[in-house]
């Protein structure tokens, strides 16, 4: 049986879940901002704990490589390679967004729509890709600003489903008969299950030296306004 650890922070989600044989067995997760540094380690003990099986036992840890939150990524990508470093386990990294559509497309039976997951990136735009039922990328991974004539061409050929927390906030502009704006969350590590299983099947690991996360955006530091 293959046992693998699996870690969603790339958002506000903080998630942890085990899986065996690519089935989620064991999940903990909270949606809220500014958690994942002082709860993530807590939760992967609990699902630990709630799966019976002890850390030796993995056959790998999985992580949500993004794109997403520059520090929600950075505190899940670290704890991974850690937590690999220190068990001697291979590292599996997961697009998020395709998590995210994976997460969808479990749900929604016989769906023959396009699915667009999108991740809030500030303003109006957004993180995301576009995929087809069957999950082959229709459009790639790409930061977008959001306006009347994003997905116009697409939305005349074909129904898509928008998913995500940066969806929410384009449904007021992306208007549309064939445009359906989902509100539930599919940041969640036990979306990652079937992905990871398969990665390790073919042995698509990570060189955890150099692995980082993908941000898609260089890190901006703003500095704070003076006050008058």
């Amino acid at each position: 049986m293959v046992k693998i650890l699996q870690i969603e922070t790339a958002t506000q989600s903080c998630s942890a879940a085990v899986a065996v044989n690519g089935k989620t067995v064991a999940l903990k997760e909270l949606v809220a901002q500014n958690i994942h540094a002082g709860s993530l380690t807590l939760f992967i003990d609990e699902v630990m704990t709630m799966a019976g099986i002890s850390y030796q036992e993995l056959d790998a840890i999985a992580v949500s490589k993004g794109p997403g939150s520059y520090t929600g990524l950075r505190i899940g990508v670290s704890t991974a390679k850690g937590l690999c470093f220190a068990l001697d386990k291979p590292l599996i990294g997961i697009d998020t967004l395709k998590m995210m559509a994976t997460g969808f497309i479990s749900t929604a039976e016989n769906y023959q729509g396009l699915v667009c997951p999108m991740i809030d990136a500030r303003r109006m735009e957004v993180f995301t890709a576009l995929y087809q039922s069957d999950l082959s990328v229709v459009l790639p991974v790409s930061a977008e600003i959001i306006n009347e004539e994003s997905y116009k061409e697409l939305l005349a050929l074909h129904h898509i489903t928008f998913i995500g927390d940066g969806a929410s906030k384009c449904s007021q502009i992306i208007s549309s008969s064939t445009a359906v704006f989902s509100e539930l969350n599919y940041n969640s590590s036990a979306n990652m299950s079937l992905l990871a299983f398969n990665a390790f099947l073919h042995k698509e690991f990570e060189d955890l030296a150099y692995f980082e996360p993908y941000y898609l955006k260089d890190f901006v530091i703003t500095a704070p306004k003076k006050k008058v």
